[in-house]
């Protein structure tokens, strides 16, 4: 039986949208398993703007699975969809060699070379599916390339064939107003949908081929080429008999609808016409869908002809990335949850679409913002373990680290992702290294193995090796800058002194910070441990040109890695050495 109570969480957006699904479910569909929907192609990478599709569905399903309801969540595979063009930056892929493919079945198109996968669409499936399985998203994929080629839709096909006036005087009241502005959007599929939902009419894909014959929403994949670029000439219900030509090669051919496998409903048909088939009851879009004449309005029209209803489900924002322009799946060479999960942590990229309500847009950092995000993440887990986290705060923070299912796999000890970054870039893939700054960290209780701090140092290691540009990178200086020494002033030779002093005592992180924010505030007069209330605001001046001058001594620039863990990784006797002692 359900577990009819609300869950404790009732303060954030998932709560308030699981109310709303459990109770239009069993308006529609009582006692049957709860459906919410997504919708992917595989046209190129799947990228993180995509994954919002995913994601605002699973977190819903999740916390209707967690009340004890059966709840289906399906994700629509769009891989009959037509190849419209090559993205850009494919390994393995000659955009002019792919050129030939433009107009078949995304599972008709060879896949990139040296891909294990059967076809393109298997081979960008492939990746998304096992980021997926990582985050803990439960669900039911359905290829569209299976559903069409194995007759499944052939009574709805064949209805909407029967139809096709109605559907065309639904389609016309929009064909006739100004195509609405473009919009930033992530639902239409791929980029053939994309145009179809913003008005441009992209070659048939928009509302279906219209001609001398009629209207007609069906488009036939051409039997000699494969590719869509047909036109039905003519079509007899009774018979079901239909007639297309294909003007990329000429063929011809006259079929019986009632027993022709090859082909597809156009999409603003197709999409409403799988909302009525598995009854779907939720399912976000994009926020180009608020626009009149896009594919979710005027699906919220047609699926009334195939006996069903449209499916609630909010309008969701951009998600972008720091540092990087709108996301496109067809153009290559945008950052996908594969990307992101290399160098975060499953529950940080879970948390992160969990705290932001749907309309609400926010990045995926790949730069040093990753870095704060970790930070504030580590600040909320202690929160929540002392129970001072805001309710609202406290389910993001259970949405990202456990499903209805369990708690996902998580770092045992996950010391800072800065200070793990900070010793993968100093100790440039040297485990005994890692290990050993690492295990200083905390002298009363030390790292035994850096299994202890997986994968998080994985990630961070990841990071530092795939996003911080060379430049950026720390390297140790080999010998002292004898000449700099040479030069210093009595005051700086004096926080030298004072800082060499205290290094024995205060070997640790924690200690380390205490020394060298100290120093200047010892030479200056006041107790090391005095706060920046009682200080006057010349010591942070001070403490700024001590820091360079220790960053240039130990790494030879102004910047690099917090103090505290840079004098941690170059290690006492050395940092003695460049020190000029």
């Amino acid at each position: 039986m359900p577990i009819v109570a609300q869950s404790t969480e009732t303060t954030d957006w998932v709560s308030r949208f699981a109310d709303e699904v459990i109770e239009e479910s069993e308006r529609r569909a009582p006692g049957k398993p709860v459906v919410v929907a997504s919708g992917l192609s595989p046209s190129g990478p799947i990228h993180l703007g995509n994954l919002r599709e995913v994601m605002t569905p699973h977190l819903v399903a999740d916390e209707i699975r967690r009340r004890g309801y059966q709840v289906r969540h399906l994700i629509s595979w769009d891989d009959y969809d037509r190849y419209r063009k090559v993205p850009q930056g494919i390994a393995g892929v000659d955009e002019e060699a792919w050129k030939e493919h433009i107009g078949k079945p995304l599972t008709s198109v060879p896949a990139p070379k040296g891909s294990s996968h059967a076809n393109w669409a298997e081979h960008f499936k492939a990746a998304m599916i096992e980021s997926l399985a990582e985050l803990g998203v439960e669900f039911d994929g359905i290829s569209q390339t299976a559903q069409y080629t194995s007759g499944v839709y052939r009574e709805q096909i064949l209805h909407a064939m029967r139809h096709r006036g109605d559907i065309d005087a639904i389609l016309d009241q929009y064909r006739t107003k100004k195509s609405p502005a473009k919009k930033q959007q992530q639902k239409p599929l791929d980029e053939a949908e994309l145009e179809a939902a913003e008005g441009s009419g992209a070659a048939g894909e928009d509302d279906g081929s219209s001609g001398a014959a009629g209207y007609f929403p069906y488009k036939p994949y051409c039997g000699n080429c494969e590719k869509d670029l047909t036109t039905v000439t003519s079509y007899d219900d009774d018979s079901t008999e239909l007639t297309y030509a294909c003007t990329a090669c000429g063929f011809s051919e006259t079929v019986r609808l009632s027993e022709f496998n090859r082909g597809k409903l156009v999409w603003k048909v197709d999409w409403p016409m799988r909302w009525a088939y598995e009854g779907v009851v939720f399912e976000p879009s994009g926020v180009d869908h608020s626009s009149p004449g896009s594919s979710f309005q005027v699906g919220g029209q047609i699926v009334g002809i195939f006996g069903g209803k449209q499916p609630i489900g909010p309008m969701y924002a951009f998600v972008g990335i720091s540092g990087m322009a709108k996301m496109s799946s067809s153009k290559g060479g945008v950052p996908t949850p594969a990307d992101a999960l290399k160098i975060m942590e499953p529950q940080l990229l879970r948390w992160l679409y969990a705290r932001r309500r749907p309309n609400q847009s926010f990045k995926v950092a790949f730069d040093q913002e990753i870095q704060r995000l970790y930070d504030e993440w580590d600040r909320l887990d202690a929160k929540v373990a002392d129970g001072s986290a805001l309710p609202a705060d406290a389910a993001a923070h259970s949405r990202a680290v456990r499903t209805a299912a369990g708690e996902l796999p998580r770092t045992a000890r996950p010391l800072p992702y800065r200070t793990l970054a900070s010793v993968a870039d100093i100790t440039a893939g040297h485990e005994d290294q890692a290990l050993r700054i690492l295990s200083e960290l905390d002298p009363e209780q030390p790292l035994t193995s850096l299994d202890e701090v997986r994968p998080r140092y994985d990630k961070a290691e990841a990071w530092i090796n795939t996003h911080v540009p060379a430049e950026q990178r720390t390297i140790v200086r080999d010998e002292p800058d004898a000449e700099l020494l040479k030069s210093l002033d009595e005051a700086s030779q004096q926080s030298l002194r004072l800082l060499l002093d205290g290094l024995a005592e205060h070997w640790s992180l924690d200690g380390l910070t205490h020394l060298v924010y100290g120093v200047p505030k010892v030479q200056a007069g006041f107790p090391a441990d005095a706060t920046p209330k009682e200080l006057p605001p010349e010591i942070k001046t001070a403490q700024r040109s001590f820091f360079a001058l220790l960053y240039h001594l130990l790494v030879g620039r102004d910047t690099g890695p917090r103090l505290p863990t840079l004098l941690l990784a170059v290690g006492q006797e050395r940092v003695r050495a460049l020190l000029g002692e």
